[in-house]
């Protein structure tokens, strides 16, 4: 039950009907207005824009927003859930609904459960979310925290709306920085047959994880390994180190209770391991639809770029699809630059099917983002579309002291430590509480306080506090039926205090909160709903302090309390709901 996408439909009616009799246009484009809630409560349930929107199209009103907006109010007065609906300022409507309407949204949540506010299955094919993508060379840091959790809650937020989305993870395994991993991986080996390696030279990575990838390989090889070139134990190390890193980077995303569905490798797609070369493939594809040529770039404009290079090379022209200059696709080497493995990559989505991409990428990515999208237009002939997500840096603080981070010199800290101290229900709603887009402070000290300055325990604790009361109710009226389904059944219409209400008007804004944050893909929008939620919960528990006659439950009124127990359930429901779009849990009870 969306109440705000009801009145849409039907003011969108209204406005068609006046299409129909010449007042409007005929081909009115009903997109441009919203019906949403008014800023400030004291002026209604909904509030919509459509006669700003349309007004100057309007022939028998001219250019006022006014005539046109008492027209539309006077026919929403007239429907039967409405008890009045009334013009504000230069033109918007504001409308009140009758009391009716909002029991039939607690029922509706009652009725519906863990689907209250879901989307209907849609038809517009699955959606690709590809999300850490992080290189398998050592553990993950909290910097890599708040793209793996956006991901995660945008493609659960996405299949609670409707869409079928499947999480992919791009395993980084060519190039030169798992070569490195691989010698980083050898000196460990060596140091495990008790040599003595001396400070770890500078270029390698010294983080003590590897300790134990070198261990295991003097186990498996022995001394052999040592009287190898390395070009022989290169390849075994990196296969090695690699998968270790791999297992070790799915534990730490385990412990954050994220599962990607698939994992595509980059060394398969280069034919490195003896398979196709989908690289060149996937170059050859786009040189056929014209898209591919060889040719001289020019030097670029300011600054020195890393990628110019004054020779003829392969390029692809991205600039027909918006980019700024067209991109080198082969090195002076002969070997494949990351834009083409990339390119590559993504024709395997679009090949299995994939005409919705996300990329959730680092803010440090911004810059490749036109060629990719452009790669995307090219090999689908404009049918694929790559949106990408660019989540900005975590900074992370211990009392509001900087906590450093630095893989390269081994004095980081993990991810799986900080999941460890502050657990992973911490971190993901942390993560979710500001846009990808802004900066993150993320204080390991404020996040377990209990308080309701601690966004997390404030929603958890709202949901708690709701099964403390049914357990509290169960004990008073040991024959109340607490079903969600039986207590749909109740008298809501004794529910006429501001702040029941204001509750119910709450939860009436759930299904288009999810409608709205899944077209925008921004799963913040959700963790915002529940913190709101949970505010207005605790408000009128708190009244209840204060005035007997507003708590939940009374003992000399079981028909009140049953009624007041639905809004209680609802706002469990609602809350358990939300929490589990953010991979958050919903306890039972906070001690």
């Amino acid at each position: 039950m969306n109440v705000f996408a009801d009145f849409q439909l039907r003011v969108g009616a209204m406005l068609e009907k006046r299409a129909a009799s010449g007042e409007l246009p005929r081909d009115l484009d009903l997109g441009r207005f919203v019906v949403e809630p008014p800023r400030d409560a004291a002026h209604g349930d909904l509030s919509t824009n459509a006669a700003m929107v349309y007004a100057r199209e309007t022939k028998a009103a001219g250019s006022n927003p006014r005539a046109l907006a008492q027209n539309l109010a006077a026919d929403l007065a007239r429907e039967p859930d409405v008890l009045r609906a009334e013009v504000a300022g230069p033109g918007f409507i504001n409308i009140v609904l009758q009391p009716a309407v909002y029991e039939e949204v607690l029922r509706a949540v009652l009725t519906d459960g863990g689907r209250y506010g879901a989307g209907a299955r849609s038809q517009a094919g699955p959606v690709n979310v590809e999300y850490v993508s992080a290189n398998p060379t050592g553990p993950m840091h909290v910097g890599h925290a708040r793209g793996a959790v956006f991901g995660d809650a945008l493609a659960s937020l996405l299949q609670f709306s409707g869409r079928e989305a499947v999480r992919e993870y791009y395993i980084n395994d060519a190039g030169a920085q798992v070569d490195v991993l691989a010698r980083s991986a050898f000196l460990r080996y060596r140091e495990a047959l008790g040599e003595d390696i001396g400070p770890i030279p500078d270029g390698l990575y010294p983080g003590s994880y590897l300790k134990a990838v070198g261990e295991a390989m003097a186990r498996e090889f022995g001394p052999s390994l040592r009287e190898k070139t390395e070009s022989e134990w290169l390849p075994l190390a990196r296969e090695r180190a690699t998968d270790a890193m791999l297992a070790l980077i799915r534990d730490d995303l385990a412990a954050l209770h994220i599962a990607h569905e698939v994992f595509a490798s980059e060394r398969e797609l280069t034919g490195a391991d003896g398979g196709a070369d989908r690289v060149r493939e996937a170059i050859e594809a786009l040189r056929v639809k014209g898209f591919v040529y060889e040719g001289r770039l020019p030097p670029p404009k300011g600054a020195p770029s890393e990628d110019w290079e004054d020779r003829e090379q392969t390029l692809f022209r991205s600039t027909e699809f918006g980019d700024d200059v067209d991109r080198p696709l082969i090195k002076s080497d002969g070997g494949y630059t990351y834009f083409a493995s990339d390119i590559a990559y993504h024709k395997t989505k679009i090949d299995r099917g994939f005409l919705t991409l996300v990329d959730v990428w680092g803010a440090d990515h911004g810059g490749y983002v036109k060629r990719m999208q452009a790669a995307v237009a090219a090999l689908s002939d404009n049918r694929a579309r790559l949106d990408v997500r660019l989540c900005q840096l975590v900074r992370l603080m211990r009392g509001g002291e900087p906590v450093k981070m630095s893989k390269r010199s081994g004095d980081f800290v993990t991810l799986r430590e900080v999941v460890d101290e502050v657990g992973a229900d911490a971190v993901r709603f942390i993560m979710l509480m500001r846009k990808n887009d802004a900066p993150l402070d993320f204080d390991l000290a404020k996040v377990i306080e209990q308080s309701q300055d601690n966004p997390v325990f404030y929603v958890q604790y709202a949901h708690a506090r709701v099964r403390s009361v049914l357990r509290q109710a169960q004990s008073v009226f040991p024959n109340f039926d607490l079903a969600p389904g039986a207590l749909a059944r109740a008298d809501l219409s004794l529910l006429t205090d501001d702040g029941e209400r204001d509750v119910m008007r709450t939860l009436a804004q759930y299904p288009r909160t999810i409608l709205q944050a899944a077209e925008a893909r921004e799963p913040h929008r959700v963790a915002f709903f529940a913190h709101e939620l949970a505010t207005r919960f605790h408000a009128h528990w708190n009244r209840g302090k204060d005035s007997r006659h507003l708590r939940f439950v009374n003992e000399n009124n079981g028909k009140l309390s049953y009624a007041r127990l639905c809004l209680v359930a609802a706002v469990g429901l609602v809350l358990a709901s939300a929490l589990s779009i953010l991979g958050v849990s919903a306890p039972e009870e906070m001690r």
